[in-house]
């Protein structure tokens, strides 16, 4: 009997959450578009924590509901918990999060892939991948099934050779109870594509009708108006509160007993693992002078007495794990689901990739997610995206043209979509992978943006959404609900900008506000600039900006903010809007094929070593390489000058 063949456009193999948002955005496409997953019930899995966002990771997911994906969705139908990060500090660093029920996740994903025209899903394993002539053409399986394609998406997670991890005991796997994948990564790596080992971990799940809540503090969500999408319906689940407690010096005392037989500790694990969610063992051992740790104990849906204890990842034996649990007073009686365990599995370096996320050595195909070496759901989100895109985009290409060797490169460089690092927090995180590569596990952060005054989590969709639409990915209704927000937030705008205020009128107010009254008159936009001031302070004592502010219908208070902060930091915005435009110029410098680098001796030996490695597109690019010094960057400007 001959294997059964289907033909597609694009092939995405796995279906956690870049898989998904890969699927979706090639199939929006309009590309012919088969997601491939080992399990149809298990799409978009929370294999760790069930919350979406977070400091940096939050704006992330903005960024992708803005570009017309649905992770921001999906989490506003299944939330269970929303706060907003960091309202303290500035709007810069501001950063939704949201705690969701692990299976209404699941399903609302299940359901939204199955609205989707041009996609279809087929529930199998990947065992090889199929190259001609240095192109990815398809997918076998392990049950003989052939898929040809014009592109290929790898986004497997942590299931290639995935191997997990609990005291001495070792299971191979790609989550607990789902089987390794255990040939493909070799089938990649035949044609000269770099793979490496990284390790993960996840806490131990617990029954809470074991847990003694009176000795734990609450930590209630928010009800007000934020949300992750613009474009959905406000969070409909009830909304349950997490709960806070510490380690103690007798769990201390008993977590150091089991480290002769942690597999971080005792050579077993010898992959590298991420240095900002480390174990609680990792813990111990780097913090020896800590007395106590922080733990939080979060929900993992309505309906269920499963629940999360964030704090404690390890891979600890479990009769440790259990024992050092209840020494913590409102764990005394704890009754555990499963322990915590630790996993490795395979990845590939992502400077072997160019911007697209494409593969410089197998043309045609694309890595997103934990593949790449990153951590988090939503870096694995963003990157499936534009991998997605980019994927769709190639096969169109490649189907309007002969392809060959000789041609592909001209259809890599001409249909693909990129973000800069000025334009989103995605853009970042995918140069940092190219460009840097990874020595852990990737985590993004604000830090890692030089933009963040452009990169807010309250702008994304103005950034965005947009060039989403020019794409063919957000659709028209999404466009137009942008349009309508756009023109009231610059309503807003105009007035503040334009509308005097007297002395005789606002002084009052002003004083018993706390704040300097008025010499003369001035701008409505000047008062709003002052900190003690917000928008809908001065609404009350100005019945025209009250006015403004309550005719939007759609997200009054979404408009108002943004407003808001786009007046109160004008100049920080425009300031950093001249430093992204100087860094431009350096991103217009195309050098990729202009030099043979090895022969380049006027650049020092480590920064030839890099540039001829990793293949810098752009002169920006090649600036943001390690080991590549100024002076090696201005070298190359004199030689592009020659």
């Amino acid at each position: 009997m001959t294997n059964m063949t289907f033909d597609y456009d694009v092939i995405i193999i796995g279906g956690g959450h870049a898989g998904c948002e890969a699927a979706a955005a090639s199939a929006r496409m309009g590309a012919k578009t088969c997601l491939i997953t080992m399990d149809m019930n298990k799409i978009a899995q929370m294999s760790c924590n069930p919350a979406v966002g977070g400091i940096a990771k939050g704006q992330i997911v903005r960024e992708i509901d803005a570009l017309g994906g649905e992770m921001g969705r999906v989490t506003d139908a299944t939330a269970i918990q929303f706060r907003m990060l960091n309202q303290g500090k500035g709007p810069a660093v501001w950063s939704p999060r949201a705690q969701c029920d692990r299976g209404k996740f699941i399903w609302k994903w299940r359901e939204t892939l199955d609205g989707i025209d041009n996609l279809s899903i087929w529930q199998d394993q990947a065992d090889e991948l199929l190259v001609e002539d240095g192109m990815a053409v398809g997918v076998r399986t392990i049950w003989g099934a052939e898929f040809h394609a014009k592109s290929v998406v790898v986004t497997a997670g942590t299931f290639l050779n995935g191997l997990m991890h609990v005291g001495r005991q070792m299971v191979p796997g790609g989550r607990c109870a789902e089987p390794a994948v255990p040939h493909f990564t070799e089938s990649i790596t035949r044609h000269g594509i770099r793979s490496a080992r990284m390790k993960t971990g996840t806490p131990v799940r617990i029954d809470r009708r074991s847990v003694h809540f009176e000795d734990m503090e609450i930590q209630p969500g928010e009800t007000d108006f934020h949300q992750f999408s613009y474009f959905a319906a406000h969070r409909k689940l009830q909304q349950l509160p997490c709960w806070t407690c510490n380690t103690n010096a007798e769990v201390h005392e008993i977590l150091r007993t089991g480290l002769p037989d942690s597999p971080l500790y005792n050579g077993q694990i010898q992959s590298i693992g991420p240095r900002y969610c480390p174990s609680i063992e990792t813990k111990l051992v780097t913090f020896p002078d800590r007395e106590q740790h922080p733990l939080f104990l979060e929900p993992e849906g309505e309906n269920t007495n499963e629940m999360y204890l964030n704090g404690f990842s390890s891979s600890m034996p479990m009769d440790v794990q259990l024992a050092a649990l209840r020494k913590i007073p409102a764990l005394r009686d704890v009754k555990i689901y499963r322990p915590g365990y630790a996993i490795e599995y395979d990845f590939f370096d992502p400077t072997q990739l160019n911007h697209s996320l494409q593969s410089k050595v197998v043309k045609g195909l694309f890595f997103a997610g934990q593949v790449n070496g990153t951590t988090g759901y939503e870096e694995a989100g963003g990157q499936g995206l534009l991998a997605g895109v980019n994927a769709a985009l190639y096969s169109q290409s490649a189907g309007n043209q002969t392809l060959s060797a000789e041609n592909d490169d001209s259809i890599a460089t001409t249909s693909r979509f990129t973000l800069a690092r000025d334009e989103a927090y995605i853009g970042v995180l995918i140069d940092d992978l190219v460009t840097k590569g990874v020595d852990e596990p990737y985590r993004m952060f604000t830090s890692r943006a030089e933009y963040r005054i452009l990169l807010r989590q309250d702008d994304a969709d103005a950034r965005l959404t947009e060039r989403s639409y020019e794409l063919g990915l957000a659709s028209r209704e999404r466009f137009d609900w942008w349009m309508e927000k756009k023109k009231n937030i610059d309503r807003i705008i105009h007035f503040c900008e334009n509308t005097s205020v007297k002395p005789s009128l606002i002084n009052g107010a002003l004083e018993s506000l706390g704040t300097t009254p008025l010499r003369f008159g001035c701008k409505v936009a000047d008062l709003i600039a002052r900190p003690q001031l917000s928008m809908h302070t001065l609404a009350e004592i100005l019945p025209k900006l009250k006015e403004l502010l309550d005719s939007p219908n759609n997200r009054k208070e979404e408009i108002a903010e943004a407003a808001e902060i786009k007046i109160k930091y004008k100049g920080y915005i425009e300031r950093e809007k001249v430093v992204a435009e100087k860094m431009h110029r350096l991103e217009n410098i195309r050098i990729k094929g202009h030099f043979n680098y090895s022969e380049l001796h006027e650049i020092s030996t480590e920064g030839r070593q890099k540039l001829e490695r990793i293949q810098p597109e752009t002169l920006a690019q090649a600036s943001r390489i390690p080991g590549v010094s100024p002076s090696d960057i201005n070298v190359l400007l004199v030689l592009l000058g020659r």
